[in-house]
């Protein structure tokens, strides 16, 4: 998945990724409950919480109120090196509602796109807590993960999105001693993509080699990269969706250290530790036009249940990962995925290893999820244990079209696989959708999970 967030920078606050705590504001998680369900298909209420990703948090020199970043530079002074840096500078608690847009009521989470106050913030990405330090660990095989979404003011261009990534369950803090904030903050974020632009890897300032970016005041990459396994449930807005397995031949939160080791792209996209295409199911994308969207079988200007199943050989908790399955619930109704329809491929409605090497023979994509270990890797990850993520963005890098519009665009769209919805490949730029969408939001709630066939 590509991804980038982005908050504008005013007097006293800026994009980083802090690893102390400073003292101005006092952490405090906004509460929201998910559910645990059992075969018999009876589900206990659990209160959590989520946090918000640190980068989006305020940091300044540990003993004022000076930046360390402010819009896309760092402070030299206070970051000349990348212990240095983590040694000088920490970061603040967070006004939810006030600053971000975020609020919870209940079992739902509310992210909005736009919020302006004494500054003006853009995204957000949260995680969900187990307490107030640690993040809650998910171990999904031959289970199923259900949500409540409504995605009905997200128009092109922008991602309101569910995933798991194998992050450190307390944000890298037993690991890495110059990380002293940990989960609470909202540390240790990775994801298949190795981003270059988290401000703090493996508890040190990524400052070496920061090139501010020519696109976005706010934002710039560093030498490093922090990757791990990633499964993309949810990215959608109201006219496309797609879900996503990634994989990666690590294990955890890793930092990638060059070019051909994080797969930068163009040249060394599938070179690095980590698969960045994924095998994607897009039901537009994969030939079904009228099945989601706004009035189409799965009607994203209502709320929608997502069901997601991660089916093993054996139908165990510790056989191989085999399949992974999606349903959706609309006004009472249960509705099965959308089938292929693409000459060619016979007529999938659901991720597996088959659907994905002939997926990719049919669109001529580079297998790198095969070549990376596929759907075993994946469920070895599972395993281990993932963490929640919910977010809303925008897209610097390629105006969300590899979503919902025609990608390449480049390509000829009557070829399997370049169209991906139908939005315009002029929209999603983030300059334009900020102006003109400023009210968009998500609503992720109802969340659920246990053994197959209990949660709906």
């Amino acid at each position: 998945m590509l991804r980038r967030s982005v908050l504008l920078a005013f007097t006293l606050c800026a994009v980083v990724r802090g690893q102390q705590v400073g003292t101005v504001t006092a952490e405090s998680h906004p509460a929201l409950s998910v559910q645990e369900c059992t075969s018999s298909g009876s589900c206990t209420t659990q209160q959590k919480s989520i946090v918000l990703d640190s980068n989006w948090r305020w940091l300044h020199d540990v003993d004022g109120y000076t930046n360390c970043y402010t819009g896309n530079t760092w402070d030299t002074s206070l970051c000349p090196d990348p212990t240095t840096c983590a040694t000088n500078c920490a970061l603040e608690g967070a006004d939810y509602s006030g600053t971000y847009g975020i609020t919870t009521s209940g079992d739902a989470l509310t992210l909005k796109f736009v919020t302006q106050s004494q500054q003006k913030n853009i995204g957000s990405r949260v995680y969900l807590l187990d307490d107030d330090s640690t993040y809650k660990v998910f171990n999904l095989k031959n289970q199923e993960f259900t949500f409540d979404v409504d995605m009905s003011q997200l128009p092109c261009g922008i991602n309101g999105a569910l995933y798991f990534v194998e992050m450190d369950a307390d944000g890298g803090l037993s690991r890495f001693s110059t990380n002293l904030a940990g989960a609470k903050y909202g540390t240790g974020y990775c994801d298949t993509q190795c981003p270059h632009d988290i401000k703090f890897i493996n508890g040190e300032a990524n400052v070496l080699d920061w090139t501010p970016s020519d696109t976005d005041s706010n934002a710039g990459t560093g030498r490093y990269g922090a990757c791990c396994i990633e499964m993309d449930v949810w990215e959608a807005n109201s006219m496309a969706a797609a879900y996503t397995p990634h994989t990666c031949s690590v294990s955890g939160q890793v930092r990638c250290e060059d070019a051909v080791e994080c797969g930068d792209s163009p040249d060394h996209r599938y070179e690095g530790i980590c698969d960045k295409d994924g095998c994607d199911f897009n039901s537009f994308r994969m030939g079904d036009k009228s099945f989601l969207g706004p009035g189409l079988t799965v009607d994203t200007s209502q709320t929608i249940t997502v069901v997601t199943q991660f089916l093993t050989a054996d139908n165990t908790t510790s056989g191989q990962l085999s399949e992974i399955r999606r349903l959706y619930v609309q006004n009472g109704q249960v509705i099965q995925n959308s089938k292929t329809n693409i000459a060619g491929l016979d007529p999938y409605d659901s991720i597996t290893d088959q659907f994905c090497t002939d997926q990719k023979e049919v669109f001529g994509d580079t297998n790198s999820f095969s070549s990376l270990g596929g759907l075993q890797v994946m469920g070895e990850s599972l395993d281990r244990g993932v963490v929640l993520v919910m977010s809303i963005w925008d897209d610097h890098t390629a105006n969300m079209l590899w979503l919902d519009s025609n990608y390449p665009t480049d390509a000829d769209p009557s070829q399997p696989g370049v169209a991906r919805g139908n939005c315009s490949t002029s929209s999603g730029v983030p300059e334009d959708v900020e102006s003109q969408s400023p009210n968009s939001q998500v609503v992720f709630s109802n969340i659920k999970y246990g053994p197959i066939g209990s949660t709906f």
